[in-house]
């Protein structure tokens, strides 16, 4: 999961449900306090390795990115278009009638996708190239939030969390900030953006999992409606973000003819993470 987590286009919340954790994982954060200790037992592990992985990854997709922007880029939307047959498989199992309010819900989160991913355009200022080496109070605030954000999407199956991330500019800027922990630079700023994040993320997983089971138990269709919105909006919002944080990139032909294999491997990879539950 925590692998899932740092690469964009994989939702954590598909590799629990593909590895019959998912419920358990939700039933343990939303009533945390019931069965304390049963709920430790199950967390701790999972929550360790999702950390390790953070940890050993960030530098493998910091690099990637860097060196192998298109390829990258293409293997992620990829992964993203993978992730929709597994969504569609859930909406055609629900026995609800397909109502003309669940279309409207997944027209609202593709527009709010696409309004994050032209902000620049649209506001005049973007949310890409996020410095977080020089945050004053409100930068901290921010980011707290973002956190929060991030953690909802990290536990939606088929929302990916560092997809919200790129699409917000925090992506690199957090995958950077742990490299360059893990590299033991500036352990106490480093330390500290990442402290303040975790937090908002921990919170927000505990504040958000309650609703999350409410809307899924209650409203599963037009929840999936929303999702597949989100999902098919990041296709294009993905390099938008890409080239909010990085700029333009070079034209290489054998980057590019690299891609479109990775795009089609990516894919492929989205839908067999998704396939157990179709």
């Amino acid at each position: 999961m925590g692998i899932a987590n740092i690469i964009p286009g994989v939702s954590g919340g598909t590799l629990a449900l593909t590895m019959g954790i998912y419920e358990d994982l939700i039933g343990s954060i939303s009533h945390f306090f019931t069965k304390l200790k049963e709920n430790l037992k199950f967390l701790i592990p999972v929550f360790l390795g999702i950390g390790l992985s953070l940890l050993t990854m960030s530098s493998v997709i910091s690099i990637c990115f860097e060196k192998y922007t298109i390829p990258t880029t293409l293997f992620f939307i990829g992964l993203v278009l993978g992730g929709i047959p597994m969504l569609l498989g859930y909406v055609k199992k629900k026995k609800e009638r397909k109502q003309i309010s669940s279309y409207v819900i997944a027209f609202l989160t593709f527009s709010v996708v696409m309004i994050l991913a032209f902000s620049e355009q649209i506001f005049g200022s973007g949310l890409g190239n996020v410095q977080l080496q020089n945050l004053n109070a409100a930068g901290y605030g921010l980011l707290f939030l973002v956190g929060v954000i991030a953690a909802a999407t990290m536990i939606i199956p088929g929302v990916s969390g560092s997809l919200v991330l790129m699409l917000l500019g925090y992506y690199l800027p957090i995958v950077n900030t742990i490299k360059e922990l893990v590299k033991m630079n500036d352990i106490l700023k480093n330390g500290w953006i990442l402290f303040v994040f975790g937090v908002g993320v921990l919170v927000g997983i505990v504040l958000i999992s309650k609703l999350i089971e409410f809307l899924l138990e209650k409203f599963a269709t037009k929840t999936y409606f929303g999702v597949l919105g989100f999902i098919i909006a990041s296709v294009a919002a993905i390099p938008i973000s890409v080239y909010h944080e990085i700029g333009a990139v070079p034209f290489s032909i054998m980057q590019s003819i690299m891609g479109i294999l990775l795009l089609i491997v990516g894919y492929v990879i989205g839908v067999k993470l998704g396939g157990t539950e179709e």
